[in-house]
């Protein structure tokens, strides 16, 4: 007595076919991205000649170790900071300002702000640096009547060069992003504000700013790291910055090339640290906006770290 084959699909065993001929095991061939491999090898091939041509040419490397420490460079680092730090905060106070007298319905302060932004983003900040530097030519003094007077040189020092050199620019362009900002937000914010009895300063202050926010602080973050970069050009006005000192040394020790190096590695760090602060500081601005913020660097690295634990225990 034969058995009888079940032709009922549902009686066929697991992995079969409705007769009961099992399935072929289907082979996945992954698409072969020969593009990739072969961009990549160039790459790294250019990288790997720059890397060597560095290495055999004229440049003393100990000297690069020896002098990035030097008191003069770490001084010259401090002042770095100090002038980006104090002329992005006044180009920040003066962007705010001059963005509100833009958006202003008054005629007069309207057309002051547009002749500022026009005239501070129009010129380079290189010659409004010499400009400053040399107004004791123009000015011998700076006579405010019976509330000050003084020569124009013991006034315009090189770090007050330099701060109102790149202070009044950074405020032109301030002026755009928090303007920008601003009008990112929903007229009915303000129109709510109104209806509750807020002035329009207090508007302003309390409900419109903090939205914008969200808008403002990513380019400024950028425009703070380019201002690290930028205060490069204040060794024109004899401020002796990171440049300035570097250049003082190399020049002084035949180093020329070596201290740039030195220069060029702080610089670096400077705006690898500052861009992991602007990171941080956008993601908290983000917050009213994104539902789910997406993981941090760090948070990625420790979620990789558990993957890669536990998958020996799963395949185990």
């Amino acid at each position: 007595m034969t058995d009888k084959i079940s032709k009922d699909p549902a009686a066929a065993p697991a992995g079969s076919g409705p007769s009961g001929t099992p399935y072929e095991a289907i082979k996945a061939v992954p698409v072969r991205h020969y593009g990739r491999w072969v961009s990549g090898v160039v790459v790294v091939a250019l990288l790997g000649w720059l890397v060597y041509a560095f290495s055999q040419g004229n440049i003393i490397w100990a000297t690069v170790g020896d002098k990035l420490f030097d008191p003069s460079v770490l001084s010259g680092l401090w002042k770095t900071v100090l002038i980006s730090v104090t002329s992005m905060a006044l180009g920040l106070v003066l962007g705010i300002l001059f963005a509100v007298m833009r958006l202003s319905k008054n005629p007069v302060t309207g057309a002051v702000a547009w002749l500022y932004i026009w005239f501070f983003r129009g010129t380079p900040v290189y010659v409004q640096l010499l400009v400053w530097f040399n107004l004791a030519l123009i000015f011998e003094y700076i006579n405010l009547g019976p509330i000050y007077k003084d020569e124009t040189s013991q006034v315009l020092t090189p770090f007050m060069v330099a701060l109102l050199g790149l202070g009044l620019n950074e405020g032109a362009y301030m002026a755009e992003i928090v303007r920008a900002g601003i009008q990112s937000v929903d007229e009915g914010q303000t129109e709510a504000a109104h209806a509750l009895g807020m002035s329009q300063t207090k508007t302003m202050r309390r409900i419109v700013l903090p939205q914008a926010m969200r808008v403002i602080v990513p380019p400024t973050g950028n425009e703070f790291i380019n201002m690290l970069k930028t205060s490069s050009l204040v060794s024109a006005v004899q401020y002796t910055e990171l440049l300035r000192a570097s250049s003082n040394i190399g020049s002084t020790a035949g180093a020329v090339m070596e201290m740039l190096f030195v220069a060029s590695i702080w610089y670096l760090a400077l705006t690898s640290v500052f861009s992991v602060g602007q990171y941080y500081l956008e993601r908290r601005f983000a917050r009213g906006s994104t539902r789910n913020l997406p993981p941090t660097p760090w948070q990625r690295v420790k979620t990789n770290l558990t993957t890669f634990k536990r998958s020996p225990e799963a395949t185990a």
